[in-house]
């Protein structure tokens, strides 16, 4: 297939829990088109609520099959919505990158969960699916994350950007690909995303998410707090490395009632700690970037966004000024791993998840022909 572009769909659900994220590339394993094809199917507050109850969980039960399933329903309608609004046919489409959602992740044990049945998601679209994208780097020793750095050395090539560069994904948790000018790939799981003031939010507001970040804008952030929550060990690792959603959920939570904040200054220090985890991943790459480029939820958030920018004293600007889709990058990470995975081609490599070689990863799953 090496050589020749096909059409691949890419399916992200993140640890935000906004939803299920479509998109469809075409591309050889090595080269990619952006199609610019791409929706979203929020999940309901419902099923919701039930994915939260799975986080944590190193089996499965019956509870979390149910989850499961149901999660993959809503793939299933993403695609069949991507398809309809497209004018493609399942036909046209090569193969399916399906990530799941992750429940648990602890590579220091060997352990990544990510659920959904990609057996089920491959029979109800008639279409090949690859998925289990992390177990193999958690296998062989890697982190398992990030897997996105090799599709953003893809994007890269050809890209008017001034070497070396970071792109910044903000979803639960923030990560960080570094590239430099010979197009080493260096990434790691800064720290906590949106996860940490999403979940804050919730709790305070019933809404799902600072919107604009105009809560944490309204309060003052607590300066103490963030000096505190800069000193878990974590910060000190050297990468690579990665994080659980609910790492340093504790610990946060603690620090933040401990200072007695209201919900507006309560907001602001999350966010703080957000940016000040990703001002601290500085300290691990070669050479600081000369700019960054911002991609996931995260980057809608304009109190973030503007923290950045002060504290990192270079250009920080979302990944949509290079003609990219910032809210479709990481599905259309998966639809480009998928074809990777057909074409032989490694997913991950020592500079990206700590595997000692580059790992080949994913499972192939295909659809069932009726007896």
């Amino acid at each position: 297939m090496q050589g020749n572009q096909v059409k691949a769909i890419g399916l992200m659900s993140g640890t935000s829990l906004d939803g299920v994220d479509a998109a469809i590339l075409e591309t050889d394993g090595e080269n990619v088109r952006r199609t610019g094809h791409f929706v979203t199917v929020p999940y309901d507050p419902a099923l919701r609520q039930r994915i939260r109850g799975c986080f944590g969980n190193l089996v499965a039960d019956d509870a979390e099959n149910d989850v499961a399933d149901d999660i993959t329903d809503v793939h299933v309608d993403a695609v069949n919505l991507l398809l309809a609004q497209s004018g493609y046919q399942a036909r046209d489409i090569e193969v399916i990158g399906f990530h799941g959602q992750t429940v648990f992740h602890d590579p220091a044990r060997q352990i990544t969960r990510q659920i959904g049945n990609p057996a089920r998601l491959a029979q109800a679209l008639s279409v090949p699916v690859v998925a289990d994208f992390r177990l193999e780097d958690v296998a062989r020793g890697g982190e398992g994350a990030p897997l996105a750095p090799v599709y953003h050395g893809a994007l890269l090539r050809g890209a008017q950007v001034e070497f070396p560069v970071a792109i910044l994904n903000i979803g639960g948790v923030s990560n960080v690909t570094w590239v430099g000018d010979d197009r080493e790939l260096l990434a790691f799981d800064c720290g906590p995303g949106n996860a940490r003031l999403d979940d804050w939010v919730l709790r305070h507001t019933g809404r799902d998410f600072d919107h604009n970040g105009a809560l944490a804008a309204s309060g003052q952030s607590d300066a103490m707090v963030e000096v505190e929550f800069l000193k878990n060990p974590y910060f000190d690792r050297v990468p690579p490395k990665s994080l659980d959603r609910e790492d340093m959920a504790r610990s946060i939570d603690d620090l933040i009632m401990d200072a007695g904040l209201n919900v507006a200054n309560g907001a602001a220090t999350l966010a703080g700690c957000t940016v000040a985890s990703i001002v601290a991943a500085v300290n691990h790459l070669p050479i600081a970037p000369k700019q960054w480029f911002v991609c996931g939820g995260g980057r809608h958030n304009g109190h973030v966004m503007a923290q950045l920018q002060a504290r990192l004293n270079v250009p920080v600007t979302s990944v949509d000024m290079l003609s990219w889709d910032g809210d479709a990058v990481e599905a259309e990470c998966f639809a480009f791993l998928a074809v990777r995975h057909l074409c032989q081609l490694p997913l991950s490599f020592p500079g990206t998840t700590g595997v000692k070689a580059p790992c080949f990863g994913g499972r192939l799953y295909h659809t069932k022909k009726a007896a």
